[in-house]
């Protein structure tokens, strides 16, 4: 991992602190580690391998947007750091619960999915490698949720088709072996 890549690494192993993994005592840091990995496979752009780093920070810690963008200019230049916190931006789900509580987990997803259709083909290419990590563990320690989970990722990975062909594809194919099979 270059100098750049590495110190995104930390800085998202920071602020997600002392969480862990849902299924697993792992620090939380190895999942946007191996989301990046899975991207490295298909691109080098710095700027998708940061926010695959960074994709749940926004999301998931109390660090805001801005402070993203400042880290991130004092270790790239401008045009990388905003393209960077741009795909953050676009994977940092709006329809949460705690701010839409009387809307269910469907109706929430559904409007997700609404927003997600018009992101970036970086931001998708994230995704995809996103929906891969996350499947397997899923399917692996929860396999009485799992099959409501793929059926999530099979309507997102329906509408999202302007990323990485290739990796859509190991994607998509993930997804239908996982409710097929009921494993990985």
């Amino acid at each position: 991992m270059d100098k750049v890549l590495q110190a995104v690494r930390d800085f998202a192993d920071k602020a997600h602190g002392s969480q862990t993994r849902k299924y697993s005592p792992e620090r939380y840091i190895v999942h946007p580690v191996r989301v990046m990995e899975t991207c490295r496979e298909y691109t080098a752009d710095t700027a998708i391998l940061a926010a695959a780093l960074l994709h749940d920070v926004v999301e998931d810690t109390p660090v805001t947007a801005q402070q993203v963008l400042q880290f991130l200019e004092s270790v790239m230049d401008k045009d990388t750091a905003s393209r960077t916190l741009s795909y953050v931006t676009e994977l940092t789900d709006v329809f949460t619960k705690a701010a839409y509580p009387r809307l269910n987990r469907r109706m929430r997803k559904a409007r997700e999915l609404e927003r997600l259709v018009s992101t970036s083909p970086e931001s998708q290419t994230i995704k995809y490698a996103d929906i891969i990590d996350n499947a397997k563990d899923v399917v692996e320690h929860d396999p009485d949720f799992a099959k409501v989970f793929l059926m999530e990722y099979r309507a997102v990975l329906k509408r999202l088709d302007k990323g990485i062909d290739d990796l859509r594809v190991r994607a998509v194919s993930l997804v239908e072996e996982g409710l097929e099979n009921g494993d990985l």
